[in-house]
């Protein structure tokens, strides 16, 4: 895989990360950049207001895509993004990073082997501790200041698409969201219940200012328990895997492999690999843009439950139309 052309905003962006990078050729016109070049494979990773437009070029084109998170500025622009893609017959995946980890991988073959049993129920507690006081999120990401939508739209978004990676579709969500820092605009805290197909039951209790014990606290961002009939598995801070069979005081130790690359285990790094992966060997994506419109049907569904403080329901029809 080689990376062919970079695309910025500005010359002297492209340029640098060109550079940066030692990409042949830079731009800043997407659709110069896209017939000049011809790619294989197209990642949009800029802001989301140019998404809809760029998906839209590329998918013109034939060319499979990319697209970063969040996906676009609405429920209504993503669903129309996967018709475009759809109507060209063109592969658009939404870079949602998190199922990549790959304790989330371990996790999801433990429960898959039947070893906790039946799951009664998964639980994260998001714990970064980096959202307290006035200069919270400046030194990284200064604009989580300004979002109307924060906890949910940015943060929780990773884990309702875990959840749904290892515990299978939601039907129901009931939430309940506030602000602990004054000095932003958008929620920072939450807990939300989630009612799957299944009759597992979810929970999603997190702030952005506690934090968790961990070498790194964004390695993980916080805790998962699940537990099913026969014992549970835990993860902890440093993506250790912990196994406790019913009834058993002791828990063991989980060995399984993974580097401690990039961000998060390298996960974004295996995204993409997965992405390549599937187009050459014609296999299916586990995360289509179609598939991930369920994400976002939870996350308006989550708002919703909390401005009305009742109980939303997923219909069947909004969990499989786009």
């Amino acid at each position: 895989m080689e990376v062919a052309a970079v695309c910025a905003l500005s010359a002297a962006g492209a340029e640098a990360a060109a550079k940066e990078f030692g990409v042949p050729r830079s731009f800043t016109d997407f659709a110069e950049m896209l017939d000049t070049v011809r790619p294989d494979l197209v990642d949009i990773i800029t802001p989301p207001q140019t998404h809809l437009d760029y998906i839209a070029a590329a998918a013109e084109r034939g060319l499979p895509i990319i697209c970063q998170k969040p996906f676009t500025r609405s429920l209504e622009e993503a669903v129309k993004a996967v018709r475009l893609a759809e109507e060209a017959g063109v592969l658009l995946v939404v870079h949602e990073n998190f199922r990549f980890q790959p304790w989330y991988a371990e996790m999801r073959e433990i429960i898959g082997s039947g070893t906790i049993g039946d799951i009664y129920q998964i639980t994260f507690r998001l714990r970064p501790g980096d959202g307290q006081g006035e200069d919270a999120y400046l030194n990284r990401q200064p604009y989580f200041q300004n979002m109307d939508r924060f906890l949910v739209h940015e943060t929780a978004i990773h884990l309702i698409d875990v959840f749904r990676y290892l515990c299978g579709e939601v039907v129901s969500v009931t939430a309940e969201l506030s602000k602990l820092n004054p000095a932003i605009t958008g929620e920072d805290a939450g807990l939300i219940l989630f009612k799957f197909e299944n009759g597992s039951r979810g929970l999603f209790d997190g702030n952005r200012l506690s934090d968790h014990v961990a070498q790194n606290r964004r390695l993980t961002m916080g805790e998962m328990l699940v537990e099913g009939a026969d014992g549970v598995v835990r993860l902890n801070g440093d993506g250790e895997l912990f196994l406790r069979a019913h009834g058993q005081n002791q828990e063991r130790k989980v060995d399984y492999e993974w580097e401690d690359l990039g961000f998060a285990g390298d996960c974004v790094f295996r995204l993409q690999r997965h992405v390549v992966e599937c187009i050459r060997q014609g296999r299916k994506v586990t995360n289509s843009g179609r598939d991930y419109l369920a994400n976002l049907r939870i996350e308006d569904a989550v708002y919703r439950s909390s401005a009305t403080g009742k109980r939303v329901a997923i219909s069947e029809q909004s969990r499989s139309d786009a």
